[in-house]
């Protein structure tokens, strides 16, 4: 992650907590991350990983997408994304690439591309699809796709909707990365 998106995650998130009327404590409950590492991340002395991201973004009723946007460009209001512009970001434990590629934030259907490394696993917490509804297309590759007890094997071309929200697991079993697009709404309320 560039330091310039680092530190604007950290504002970002800073932001987001306070404007909710949460303290770090209540957010790292919520969570499940420890109230350290919300400091840490607030205060940008930690990268965080896409797991921590997710869960923080989940307990703050926001997606990762929607987190990573507004860190990288704070005005929500665009209405088309050109390929340079799109944020990315990649996480420091996986090397997984996640670009936001949905104008803006806000509007009910986002589009986010993944490249998932060869031999990498990246797992979430049921909390992080909560209020959420997704599909995986996946571009080019395999993505062996966990969820909860179901295992699903996704090969070029596939497209999968997921169930109830339960933990998951992504992973790329072959040399080659995975590239997958998620498309997701909102769970109405």
């Amino acid at each position: 992650m560039a330091p310039s998106l680092s530190t604007s995650l950290a504002s970002t998130l800073l932001e987001a907590r306070r404007a909710r009327g949460l303290s770090a404590s209540a957010l790292a409950e919520r969570s499940g991350v420890s109230r350290a590492m919300v400091g840490k991340i607030e205060r940008g002395q930690a990268q965080p990983t896409a797991v921590l991201l997710g869960r923080l973004s989940a307990a703050l009723g926001m997606t990762l997408s929607e987190l990573v946007a507004r860190a990288e460009d704070g005005t929500p209001d665009h209405r088309l994304a050109r390929a340079a512009d799109q944020p990315t970001w990649t996480d420091p434990a996986t090397g997984y690439v996640r670009r936001a590629v949905s104008p803006g934030t806000g509007g009910p259907l986002e589009l986010v591309e993944v490249t998932l490394p060869p031999g990498a696993r990246v797992a979430y917490p049921a909390e992080a699809y909560t209020f959420l509804h997704q599909q995986l297309w996946v571009l080019d590759g395999r993505l062996v796709f966990h969820e909860g007890d179901t295992v699903h094997e996704l090969e070029t071309g596939d497209c999968l909707q997921l169930g109830a929200p339960a933990p998951c697991t992504f992973v790329n079993p072959t040399t080659r990365p995975c590239r997958y697009l998620v498309a997701l709404t909102r769970q109405p309320d």
